[in-house]
């Protein structure tokens, strides 16, 4: 396959031609308004584009109505191979090391082909893929890596197609779903009816009748004052109190969630033209799952998604995996009975079904205490049994666990590394990957080793779940497109949201049937490229619905 990476120059663009060791076998320049004619002409013929960063390149390109197969992003690629224990990162080193380690992702809405003063431009991608391409071919699992960049550039690909497209998004249900738990509209300034409803009921609970329950502050010192013994005031910590204002109140702060989160102010902000746009990050979180930047794609409410609504004539072909983790720890384990109680449409049935456990709720509570480090009460009860039944899933978590506390670096299937465990900590920082302090008393760092086996126990299982994601992703994507015989990606069938393990397809009625046969053939492809012959099964529930809110 030809590959051929693009330049910007000033204002040109440079396609130089590699040739199968990697080097430049030739170049062509040309203005940079031509680049999307010159992109649709080679791309009729197979060819690997590269590029620094595919939010600087693709936008542009879907704008002018060309697709990209296929393309290697350098700025993930990179974030992939400087933190993989599969490379030696010496190979990764140059004079613009650093500009390549600080590049970041573009999500200006400004939808023009490149940002002006781009740091970018100071970068050499011809030198950065052939210093990639050497870390690659040194590398002992390069075929394993090879994959994960593959799939990680064609995740790029697919995150911006998702943000032209854009969600198919009703502004008039919406308006009509927030008038209807908030009230109208309110002024500038002013809270919707609902809210000033529901204030005399705290305030008069309360005994405080100037309490604006919107301060934190104010509210909480209200609620010690009328005697309540908390310490914050998080909804959960509220339904703990047994007090007369406390209905009032959680259902004040759940509307303003609603409000802050997807009000009239998100309405105008994200919602344009009939589609809701936001920013999709691939590799965004350390463990390879995606973020996004805008509009909070990634947690999209059931409240508002009956504004979700299909164009007329097409319809939403909606799919998520069930217990997608545990599946993937039975395929990255090799463990041969727990991808026999995979094969269950539910997992955690099959495990019942087994005599591992007595319940469904015992396998729930224990896999996720596997996954995620709960090892005292109901979970820590159940880890004997499963250790006995499943002894090579639990043993790899475990073993992933004590690595962490051992100061270890862990990688998933595929060879994404987790961070390195030094640095300043702080209790957020286990969320977020961040490495844990090694001063205080002996008490703190042994909590601070045990928080961090607990965030390298679930990352090889969370990575390793992102890795058969983007898989999916990459081919249902291209099976998406030979669904059609003409037009550009929004008028064929194609992925408008995607979040972890659930994808959203909006497609022509007539093609609902054929979508859910490719949601389902890539998903099967997705099991065998991360895990071969091994037999372990990733049931889908799909369903097809004019609106979001109508998938089961």
């Amino acid at each position: 396959m030809n590959r051929v990476v693009l330049v910007r120059r000033a204002e040109a663009t440079v396609a130089h031609e590699l040739a199968d060791d990697g080097t430049v076998a030739g170049a062509t320049r040309f203005p940079a308004e031509e680049l999307a004619g010159f992109v649709r002409d080679r791309d009729t013929s197979p060819v690997r584009w590269v590029w620094d960063d595919t939010t600087r390149w693709y936008p542009g390109l879907l704008e002018a109505g060309v697709r990209v197969e296929r393309c290697t992003d350098l700025r993930l690629c990179r974030a992939v191979l400087r933190r993989s224990p599969f490379v030696d990162r010496s190979l990764l080193g140059g004079d613009d090391a650093g500009g390549w380690d600080a590049l970041e992702p573009v999500t200006a809405a400004d939808p023009a082909l490149f940002p002006l003063a781009d740091p970018a431009d100071r970068l050499d991608p011809v030198a950065e893929h052939q210093r990639q391409q050497a870390a690659l071919a040194a590398s002992a699992e390069r075929g394993r890596l090879g994959l994960l960049l593959a799939a990680e550039s064609s995740g790029a690909l697919v995150a911006a197609e998702m943000t032209h497209a854009g969600l198919p998004w009703r502004a008039d249900v919406h308006d009509r779903l927030l008038t209807e738990l908030l009230g109208p509209r309110p002024a500038p300034g002013h809270r919707p009816a609902a809210l000033e409803r529901l204030l005399p009921a705290i305030r008069e609970g309360l005994g405080a009748p100037q309490l604006n329950p919107d301060s934190p502050g104010e509210l909480l010192r209200a609620l010690q004052t009328a005697g309540l013994p908390v310490a914050d005031t998080r909804s959960w910590t509220l339904e703990q109190l047994d007090h007369p204002s406390i209905p009032a109140l959680l259902e004040y702060k759940k509307l303003v969630r609603l409000l802050q989160a997807n009000g009239w102010n998100w309405l105008d902000t994200w919602v344009r033209d009939g589609r809701f746009r936001s920013y999709f990050l691939p590799g965004g979180v350390v463990t390879g799952r995606w973020a996004s930047n805008g509009g909070g794609a990634l947690s999209v409410p059931l409240q508002v998604r009956p504004a979700a609504v299909a164009d007329e004539g097409w319809r939403f072909v909606v799919a998520d995996v069930a217990q997608l983790e545990p599946r993937v720890l039975a395929g990255m384990s090799g463990d041969a009975a727990m991808a026999e109680a995979a094969r269950a449409t539910d997992l955690y049935q099959g495990m019942v079904a087994s005599g591992a456990v007595a319940t469904r709720a015992e396998a729930k509570v224990g896999m996720l205490g596997a996954m995620y480090g709960g090892t005292r009460g109901e979970s820590g009860r159940m880890m004997p049994r499963l250790t006995r039944r499943y002894p090579r899933a639990i043993g790899l978590v475990e073993e992933a666990a004590r690595a962490g506390e051992r100061g270890e670096v862990v990688h998933t299937l595929l060879g994404r590394g987790s961070p390195v465990p030094t640095g300043a900590w702080a209790e957020r920082a286990v969320a977020l990957g961040e490495p844990p302090d090694e001063g205080g008393s002996r008490e703190d760092r042994d909590r601070h080793r045990r928080a961090w086996g607990r965030f390298t126990r679930n990352f090889v299982v969370q990575g390793t779940g992102a890795e058969w994601a983007l898989c999916w992703l990459a081919d249902l994507r291209n099976r998406l497109w030979r669904l059609g015989d003409a037009g550009t990606v929004s008028e064929r069938a194609h992925l408008v949201f995607f979040l972890h393990d659930e994808v959203v397809v909006h497609t022509p009625a007539e093609l609902a049937d054929d979508v859910i046969d490719a949601v389902r053939r890539a998903s099967a492809e997705a099991g065998r490229l991360l895990f071969g012959g091994f037999p372990v099964d990733f049931p889908l529930d799909v369903s097809v619905v004019e609106s979001w809110a109508d998938a089961d």
